[in-house]
């Protein structure tokens, strides 16, 4: 990046929030409170207009305030922006991206701050040098237009793509920290997401059935299931040179080959003590299912992870059960129940048995 880029990119310089559920609508408030220029896209008309009116109502145990977020729908956007951050759903991040491109300057950057791989769609369309890499893993839900639940706080780590942090990263780093104070700089931004991709092949577990993350983690009776679920996410990161890096009590090395079960079950019941301290029982995966009945990111997530294991040679059968389970319950093919989830045990169970014989 040119130093004039570098310099265009300071406090002044309008933040474009693409998204403003969970992720980029905490985003957004907090920038906003701060005094920061911010303008935040929806595609929801009526979040939009209690967000630019009334304000956007921030709850929960993390903190609780109220603040009006200059907001408006994607056709309504104008401008050119040095600073977009994307906090879309991953299955609509490549319609998201065609529509920021007109605003995106020659010189800007697009954040990632969602969950999965979306870098990788950002720069196929956006380009690599105007693509950022974003983990964030604090707990918050949409629970209707202008009001977000901030359950809990969470990582938040940016970095390159590709190549040695450079001064438009450290620009970035300082305002993610307005929102996160403890947010940090990578350069295995890589590492970061494949940790959360492994962690997400339990939490989409937790989505088969009504009951919390912690209550699913908790029990000494499905660990076979969410070790396996683990171990097949960490053998495919592994085929791709990645080393994925831990956060809230997910630890990627117990779930490596060759881990012992004591090392999985210790990174269970971290998990367990993680999710005991947060007011966000569930998941945002059986949000989307439940409440809002609406497709899950399943395929984007741990979809993609079957097809690059698939690609590198890496067995993923538990992980492909998952997925169409997830599918099954979005078109009603099969209820959130103990018995859908049972499949996933079934399988392990003859999984185990295969290999013992």
């Amino acid at each position: 990046m040119t130093q004039s880029a570098t310099q265009s990119m300071t406090q002044s310089d309008p933040v474009l929030v693409w998204g403003g559920g969970a992720i980029g609508g905490t985003m957004a408030a907090y920038w906003a409170r701060a005094g920061m220029p911010v303008l935040m896209v929806d595609v929801a008309a009526d979040h939009v207009q209690a967000c630019r009116t009334s304000g956007m109502q921030i709850e929960g145990p993390v903190d609780q305030f109220t603040q009006v977020i200059p907001s408006v729908t994607p056709d309504e956007v104008k401008g050119v922006f040095s600073r977009v951050v994307l906090a879309v759903k991953a299955l609509a991040t490549e319609q998201a991206v065609l529509q920021i491109l007109p605003h995106l300057a020659a010189d800007g950057v697009v954040l990632s701050a969602q969950n999965g791989l979306n870098e990788l769609t950002i720069a196929r369309l956006a380009g690599e040098e105007r693509t950022l890499g974003c983990f964030v893993n604090f707990g918050a839900d949409w629970l209707e237009p202008g009001r977000i639940l901030f359950g809990s706080r969470g990582s938040v780590v940016v970095g390159e793509i590709a190549g040695p942090i450079r001064a438009r990263t450290v620009a970035m780093h300082e305002l993610l920290k307005v929102f996160e104070p403890d947010a940090q700089l990578t350069d295995n931004i890589w590492g970061q997401l494949w940790g959360k991709l492994g962690y997400l092949s339990m939490v989409y577990a937790t989505a088969l059935t009504n009951e919390s993350m912690f209550d699913h983690f908790n029990d000494s009776a499905r660990f076979q299931v969410f070790r396996r679920l683990g171990s097949e996410a960490m053998a495919v990161a592994r085929s791709q040179g990645v080393r994925p890096i831990g956060f809230s009590g997910f630890e990627p090395a117990a779930f490596a080959a060759g881990a012992s079960e004591d090392e999985a079950r210790a990174s269970m019941q971290a998990l367990c003590a993680f999710r005991k301290k947060s007011a966000k029982s569930h998941s945002g995966i059986w949000r989307d299912i439940a409440v809002r009945k609406r497709r899950s990111e399943v395929d984007s997530q741990i979809g993609l992870i079957v097809q690059l294991g698939e690609q590198a040679g890496v067995a993923t059968p538990m992980l492909a059960l998952l997925a169409r389970l997830i599918r099954d319950i979005e078109t009603q093919r099969l209820p959130q129940a103990p018995t859908t989830f049972m499949e996933l045990d079934t399988l392990c169970q003859s999984l185990t048995t295969s290999k013992a014989a």
